[in-house]
């Protein structure tokens, strides 16, 4: 489990998230909850942070006359959700993400959709470099309310080893 609560005064209870290195075993899945349900403003504020200019994102008239007819909620927003979802099982207790490979945009996710995702651990291994942490190679996939496969990826993270995560040196 990647939430845990304990003590730090007295009546005092603190939540921790994460796992480290040591609680990552090959073939396990996690889903991530809750869902989130992507807004019409969320894609538009994304798009404009991000200053995609692409119309299909923000441009009901020109998106009308696409292929699907309407809107569609920017790509790397969905990827940025589903990152965000898998932090307290997957990467909470990171030192660093090393890398993303073979993001795939499979379906169209719309406003009012709402995203689910879920990690599956692929590998892990010790990092010949660093005692104190290992690297975890996981894949997400993203659907919709649908069960739809909307996206997925696969992510290489540093991970601290039990007892070497900051949050543990910072009394967190």
């Amino acid at each position: 489990m990647s939430q845990t609560a304990h003590p730090v005064g007295e009546n005092r209870i603190r939540e921790r998230f994460g796992r480290y290195f040591e609680d990552f075993n090959v073939g396990e899945i996690y889903e991530h909850r809750p869902g989130r349900t992507v807004s019409e403003t969320d894609n538009t504020w994304f798009t404009l942070l991000t200053m995609n200019t692409h119309p299909l994102h923000f441009d009901a008239e020109y998106a009308k006359h696409s292929e699907f007819g309407k809107c569609i909620i920017s790509s790397p927003l969905t990827v940025a959700i589903m990152v965000g979802m898998s932090v307290t099982d997957v990467s909470q207790k990171a030192i660093a993400n090393l890398g993303w490979t073979d993001i795939r945009m499979t379906h169209p996710l719309f406003a009012g959709d709402t995203l689910y995702s879920e990690t599956e651990v692929l590998s892990k291994r010790e990092s010949k470099s660093r005692p104190n942490a290992g690297i975890v190679s996981v894949k997400t996939n993203g659907f919709n309310q649908d069960g739809t496969l909307v996206c997925d990826f696969q992510r290489t993270i540093l991970v601290a080893k039990r007892g070497w995560a900051a949050e543990d040196a910072a009394g967190y």
